[in-house]
């Protein structure tokens, strides 16, 4: 069967989006969408139409695009991504682009993205401000696996890794600047059971708390990782910007403020700590 009457007939059966079935076809044959344009007569094989259905009944099941086809883009860049670790969102841009504002006033800086996951805070920082020095932790070292993968795909390989949950395994040193995007869903929120979250690492998504137990503990150790002068930002849910304020000026920070993601979301919230 051609490749274009192939597309047509799986699209009508399996209810998929178009772009979805070509998408899965693209990564099976391992051709990008414009070798599907220009070869759309070409035949398929009978082995080739399995391994489709295959990942089309993956996709049908809900198991997120993403898993499907190993990568997501995320600030340009193409991440390889696994069941490992969340999948990159859009709104975490917002982070890595307030982080890469701060480095590139401070060209040297020494970062610390506290859980990576698939790695793109840290490796996007280094892409873009190759002068920083930037410290990438997990708990798990599938996560941290793949994110090194990423690391050297984009060359970055003076990003370090080191496995660690949150700050209890890093040597005492000083950075500029802490991110993080810890888990903050709580633990009964119904979305766990919803879409794309259900295939994800649940550890990456919830505290198992109310979804400020990972926040607090990253703000509670924070002050001990800090240069004097030095700034922290942290994502959190759509609705917990005003208590990670409260908690970031209970110990000491300043200049805290909140920065809405493009759905005019407070998403990320910050402060300097001064000694």
């Amino acid at each position: 069967m051609a490749l274009a009457i192939t597309i047509e007939s799986l699209t009508r059966t399996s209810g998929l989006p178009p772009l979805e079935t070509r998408m899965l076809i693209g990564r099976t044959l391992g051709v990008s969408r414009s070798w599907m344009i220009a070869h759309d007569r070409d035949p398929l094989s009978n082995e080739q139409v399995i391994q489709i259905r295959a990942l089309i009944e993956r996709r049908i099941s809900g198991e997120p695009m993403a898993y499907i086809m190993g990568e997501r883009e995320f600030m340009g860049l193409t991440f390889e991504t696994s069941a490992a670790a969340l999948i990159p969102r859009p709104e975490t841009e917002l982070l890595v682009e307030t982080a890469i504002d701060y480095v590139r006033e401070h060209p040297r800086a020494n970062v610390l993205d506290l859980g990576t996951g698939t790695g793109v805070i840290a490796v996007s920082i280094a892409r873009f401000c190759p002068g920083a020095l930037v410290l990438a932790t997990d708990k798990s070292p599938d996560a941290l696996a793949l994110a090194r993968r990423n690391a050297e795909k984009h060359r970055t390989l003076h990003v370090r890794f080191l496995e660690s949950d949150w700050f209890d395994g890093i040597p005492q040193q000083a950075f500029d600047l802490i991110v993080s995007n810890p888990p903050y869903i709580r633990r009964h929120d119904p979305h766990l059971q919803q879409g794309d979250l259900r295939f994800e690492p649940p550890m990456a998504l919830t505290d198992y708390s109310d979804g400020f137990a990972a926040i607090r503990r990253i703000i509670a150790g924070a002050r001990a990782y800090l240069a004097n002068g030095g700034w922290m930002w942290i994502e959190h849910g759509w609705d917990q910007a005003e208590h990670v304020r409260y908690m970031l000026a209970k110990v000491g920070f300043k200049n805290i403020e909140s920065r809405n993601d493009l759905s005019g979301i407070e998403r990320i919230s910050g402060g300097c700590f001064t000694i």
